[in-house]
């Protein structure tokens, strides 16, 4: 092992170390839920930093002085009956939410916090959270089942197998079927492929605020386009079949029924043919179901609210936007008193906000990006005053307090108590913490801490040497990171370009587990830099919408502007003349377009699971930015890589999942084609059964290393 490779976990390499941990957050509490009392803290964990299967566990409350862990379901425990199969409908959920932990990954629990439910490997089981000397058991439920939830009244539990909704009935163990999959295309309770993907609404059923019944979606995929999903390593296996509505294409229909328990069934209805997509669905404790529905185009919605099961719906809100309607996790939602809060758009400030009626509930400059969770007359949102922050705020009448100081967090709040999960840029480690609001809560400082959640989480053994800065005219977020030890003006070093740059994802936050596989890239003798340029999220909606029409220039210019600006301000640090590129998803994209279009400045790339042809990629997505490709096809074919064959200058290696079903693998395909036919070298590295994630851990590690020998080959040999 050489020094550089030193960085290791008994005996392992930060690569193996990083794939072993799925990257580093096993054993980490997540998924917090606070009792009404206050009592009790439910949340997930799994025992060990490099074991990947989550338990249940409560922090119990009860006694201030000494606040106590308990397991409540060990997996490990229900394995051997369970057997070890996870249904294709929960495997798709879990590629949707990038979900790469096992075992227990989500649960429910009713109104009370009392009882817990939760399935784990097509089954269902119900556990008690008060009982202390354990009381879980497997429901009877059909094979498959995925997305159990239990009712608010803790009465009954509803959950979806065979694309069919059931209820059971915990008293007497009771079983019924509410809807039933007419065909092979036809599903009930279960979120369709661009509601997950790019709305982030993973659910598709909900129970009533009252218990009495479900509103549930159902997805007809008839007329979505059929591709197929072959393992070529397996020429035996028939290829998948899988709905995939690419730009230009049919979308599924999408409905939303409302069934009571009592057997009576209700569509609620709006103008499906103005209104294709149904992106938010949001149960009131006091009842009201509302909804979010969208254009085709993405330019105009409407929020709808039933205040009853009646057919006819309330318009509560409208919106209208040139370029495209921003969609928020969680929004809208109404409060205590029946209003409505959404997230829009202040363009006189630049400032997405929440609003109720006509009045900004957060101050400007707040880019407010999601609603968290409602508490009685209290919303708790996230969002930042600075792009690389995002903290939690919760917002009652006048007042917006901060939950955390600085750094990234993430909090849930009910009564009394508030859980804050928190980092910073200087720490790998991120700390779940429980808090005792205070009666005139003004600042985080007013927060009395009662306990904090034991973390199992491995931190990489590794230094940070992160700067996290704000370069060029345009005050761009750029983070460098240098090697451990690095002595400025002592050696030059190449450069690495590590980017996403695109839509929907920032990569200059102040985390500094962010930047771990960042620093081992450093470790290995670069300069890492990390730029987000226009079109990522936390600077306001001008700078989202710079990207309106074309995905490629305005993002590769943003990458050549801040690397320029780390040249200007390292003369002696980097050397200019050995930069490479690598990155996943769009930051795939990014990394194979700069190795085309960014000749001579560009030396060495490596593209993961790129969007190589936009009209190959999914609806929602595409057509929000670039319009449809039957009326705006330059937009398209500028973004396209497929065209810039030609260009190809430097070095290129391309991965690709086999099974990814997110970007397919003709995204790669077809740019290697276009490259061979171009008479451009390059090279393609194949990954057998790997879907857009990469969770095993042999892949993800050697996927690390050949990534680190190639650029060893091209920019260090």
């Amino acid at each position: 092992m050489t020094e550089l490779e030193a960085s290791v976990h008994h005996g392992m390499t930060y690569p193996r170390h990083r794939a072993r941990t799925r990257g580093f957050r096993s054993g980490a509490p997540r998924q917090p839920s606070i009792s009404p009392e206050g009592t009790r803290v439910v949340f997930c964990r799994s025992e060990a930093g490099d074991n990947a299967s989550e338990d249940l566990w409560v922090l119990d409350l009860s006694i201030p002085e000494s606040p106590t862990e308990r397991c409540v379901v060990r997996t490990a425990d229900l394995m051997d009956a369970d057997g070890d199969a996870i249904p294709a409908a929960e495997a798709a959920r879990r590629e949707r939410m990038r979900e790469s932990s096992e075992g227990i990954t989500s649960y429910t629990v009713n109104s009370d916090v009392t009882f817990a439910v939760f399935t784990l490997h097509g089954s269902i089981f119900f556990a008690s959270l008060t009982d202390l000397n354990g009381n879980v058991r497997k429901l009877n439920a059909r094979s498959g089942a995925v997305d159990a939830r239990i009712s608010p009244d803790g009465a009954r539990v509803g959950y979806v197998a065979d694309r069919a909704l059931h209820v059971i009935t915990l008293a007497d163990d009771s079983h019924e079927t509410l809807a039933v999959a007419a065909h092979e295309f036809d599903s009930w309770g279960l979120a369709d492929f661009i509601a997950a993907e790019e709305f982030s609404r993973v659910r598709g059923w909900w129970w009533s605020a009252d218990s009495h019944g479900i509103f549930a979606q159902h997805v007809d995929e008839s007329d979505v386009h059929t591709w197929w999903i072959a393992n070529p390593a397996q020429p035996e296996q028939p290829a998948r079949p899988h709905r995939y509505p690419s730009a230009g294409t049919p979308n599924p229909q999408a409905r939303l029924w409302y069934f009571s328990l009592d057997g009576q069934r209700q569509e609620l209805s709006w103008n499906h043919e103005e209104y294709e997509y149904l992106v938010s669905v949001q149960v009131a404790r006091s009842g009201p179901i509302i909804i979010e529905v969208l254009s085709r185009d993405q330019r105009s919605s409407q929020v709808l609210c039933w205040d009853d099961t009646a057919a006819i719906p309330i318009l509560m809100a409208q919106r209208q936007d040139r370029h495209w309607i921003d969609v928020f996790p969680g929004a809208p939602r109404i409060d205590a008193s029946g209003e409505l809060l959404q997230i829009t758009a202040d363009l006189e400030t630049d400032t997405n906000r929440l609003i109720c009626k006509d009045r900004y509930l957060t101050p400007p400059g707040l880019q407010v990006r999601a609603i968290s969770a409602m508490d009685g007359d209290r919303c708790l949102v996230t969002g930042s005053l600075d792009p690389t922050e995002e903290l939690p705020y919760l917002v009652s009448g006048d007042r917006v307090v901060a939950l955390a100081t600085h750094g990234v967090a993430t909090a849930t709040v009910r009564g009394s108590i508030a859980v804050v999960s928190a980092t910073n840029a200087d720490t790998f480690r991120t700390r779940m913490t429980v808090y005792r609001l205070g009666a005139e809560l003004s600042s985080a400082s007013d927060l009395v801490p009662i306990a904090e959640i034991t973390s199992f989480a491995h931190s990489p053994e590794l230094e940070l040497n992160v700067s996290i800065q704000r370069l060029d005219e345009d005050a761009l977020p750029v983070a460098i990171v240098w090697p451990r030890g690095h002595v400025p003006g002592s050696t030059r070093l190449p450069i690495l370009l590590a980017p996403y740059g695109g839509p929907h994802a920032r990569r200059v936050i102040a985390a500094g587990l962010a930047y771990a596989s960042d620093q081992w890239w450093a470790d290995q003798g670069y300069c890492v830099v990390v730029i987000d340029g226009r079109g990522t999220p936390g600077r306001g909606p001008a700078w989202e919408r710079m990207v309106s029409g074309d995905l490629a220039t305005p993002v590769l210019t943003d990458q050549m502007r801040g690397l320029a600006a780390v040249i200007a301000a390292h003369p002696h640090d980097v050397d200019p003349q050995r930069v490479g590129i690598h990155g996943w998803s769009f930051g795939g994209y990014l990394a194979a377009l700069s190795a085309m279009r960014a000749s001579g400045r560009i030396h060495a790339a490596v593209a993961g699971a790129p969007v190589t042809e936009w009209r190959l990629y999914d609806t929602a997505y595409t057509e929000r930015y670039l319009g449809d490709p039957h009326q705006n096809p330059d937009a398209y074919e500028g973004s396209s890589l497929l065209s810039l064959a030609p260009q190809l200058q430097c070095p290129l290696l391309l991965i690709h999942g086999l099974a990814d079903d997110n970007v397919a693998v003709a995204h790669t395909l077809q740019l290697s084609s276009a490259l061979l036919a171009a008479g451009k070298p390059h090279s393609v590295l194949p990954l057998t059964g790997v879907s857009h994630m990469t969770p095993q851990e042999i892949v993800a590690e050697n996927l690390l290393l050949a990534q680190r020998d190639f650029f060893a080959t091209h920019l260090q040999g």
